[in-house]
């Protein structure tokens, strides 16, 4: 079953809209799909659904709300992927991670599940890597994250279990950044860095151009098992 729902702020300031995706029976945990930069659209939902499916309480906020909310965009299209861009670049990531608090506290306390996992896309990457550095989550996972090497220095608050998919021909994320993140974090103790040869930006996309069929489906094994081993 799933609803749109509004989410109150932490600080009492407004009300984050979320898609749910509930599971039939009692939830073996709670998985937070974050956003790329298209908004929580068809693709997010799908992936939502997903998570439901297997047993998951899904939810995804959206992260632009504070912008404009209700931003659906398509990736394949030059001047939405553009816009897209533009809501990024505006978008305040400290204050959207106080947003992920709010939706984890929502999940445990007005949802009663207590173990959170967050998977994020492309922005929801860095989101995935931040929230792992600044929030109690149970366990992270982020695909084609933008950003992270320039977040390195956060990387001694990260004490749960993170997982992170690179693809290295990544159009938002070169070599030398790839290189950067696997010198800081491959020998981290919570960290798992997984590079995906050949695959670019994207390729775990439901819906567009720019899916890899293959490489999704691995990427999505791996952390299909994480979540299991780590949320239920």
């Amino acid at each position: 079953m799933a609803t749109n729902t509004e989410i109150p702020t932490l600080d009492g300031d407004g009300m984050i809209p979320a898609y749910v995706a509930k599971p039939e029976g009692t939830p073996r945990g709670a998985i937070i799909v974050q956003q790329e930069i298209f908004g929580v659209d068809t693709g997010i939902r799908k992936k939502a659904d997903g998570w439901a499916a297997k047993g998951y309480l899904a939810v995804a906020p959206d992260s632009f709300w504070r912008q404009k909310p209700g931003v659906e965009l398509d990736a394949d299209k030059p001047e939405e992927f553009q816009q897209a861009i533009e809501f990024m670049m505006k978008h305040d990531f400290d204050l959207g991670i106080r947003d992920i608090e709010a939706v984890i506290h929502w999940i445990r306390r007005e949802q009663g599940v207590p173990k959170v996992g967050l998977v994020g896309y492309c922005m929801g990457g860095k989101v995935a890597y931040m929230v792992a550095a600044r929030t109690d989550i149970d366990a992270s996972v982020g695909y084609y994250g933008v950003s992270i090497d320039q977040m390195l220095n956060e990387k001694h608050a990260i004490a749960k279990p993170l997982m992170l998919h690179v693809p290295t021909a990544d159009g938002f994320v070169p070599p030398e950044a790839q290189k950067a993140m696997h010198e800081g974090l491959d020998d981290h103790p919570r960290v798992t860095l997984y590079d995906y040869e050949g695959l670019d930006h994207g390729f775990a996309a439901e819906i567009g151009s720019r899916r890899d069929e293959a490489g999704a489906a691995l990427a999505d094994s791996r952390t299909e098992a994480f979540f299991a081993e780590h949320v239920g």
